[in-house]
């Protein structure tokens, strides 16, 4: 199993996906992995989302995960339907212990120094920051990030492929996640591969 760091260093971008059809899940997989974006976060915020899960594990180099998992039986169905991590849009001490005990890759969500002192205190050094434009972008990150020389970060929430050069150069931001890459409804393939090529030259 990848350690976490290395999900978040495979690409600059994790895109944040929120798909309402299975019968997407395979064609957006392949669009994004023919971009170069392989890792990918499905959103548990419909109810095709494990299912979506699994099309996409089919699908060969794609590395997914799950997201928005917000309590145990959450992660327990993600892991159950094949999610190789879990990210959160905030951190609980019952989620944490159940996510860390399990051994997958874990990405909890944090917006201040408690919640990443929570994390610390779990045996957690990566998170996801969020929402991070309307917790205060970049220089609230940065506050919060200088007390935590050990804390990497991956900023989620209102970030464009216009702004994220400025989240990434960020020294302890190892991505970013983006819903911009994939848009609603049906897949268009060309788009969505286009939109990861754009994504994966945000690279240093």
């Amino acid at each position: 199993m990848k350690h976490i760091e290395t999900i978040m260093r495979t690409a600059p971008v994790i895109p944040v996906l929120v798909i309402e059809d299975a019968a997407h899940a395979q064609p957006i997989a392949e669009a994004l992995v023919a971009g170069g974006l392989r890792v990918l976060e499905v959103t548990l915020r419909t109810a095709a989302a494990l299912d979506v899960i699994r099309e996409m594990k089919k699908v060969d180099g794609a590395i997914v995960g799950a997201g928005t998992v917000l309590n145990e039986a959450d992660l327990r169905a993600s892991i159950d339907a094949g999610a190789e991590f879990i990210v959160s849009p905030g951190l609980t001490e019952p989620l944490g212990k159940a996510a860390t005990a399990s051994g997958i890759p874990f990405l909890p969500g944090t917006a201040n120094a408690g919640d990443i002192m929570r994390g610390l205190d779990l045996g957690l050094t990566h998170f996801k920051f969020f929402p991070a434009e309307a917790s205060g972008g970049i220089a609230a990150l940065k506050a919060i990030a200088a007390p935590f020389s050990m804390a990497k970060f991956c900023p989620t929430g209102g970030i464009s492929l216009a702004t994220a050069p400025n989240w990434l150069a960020v020294d302890p931001v190892l991505c970013v996640g983006g819903s911009w890459v994939v848009g609603k409804g049906a897949p268009d393939v060309a788009a969505i591969t286009a939109a990861a090529h754009a994504s994966m030259a945000l690279r240093q």
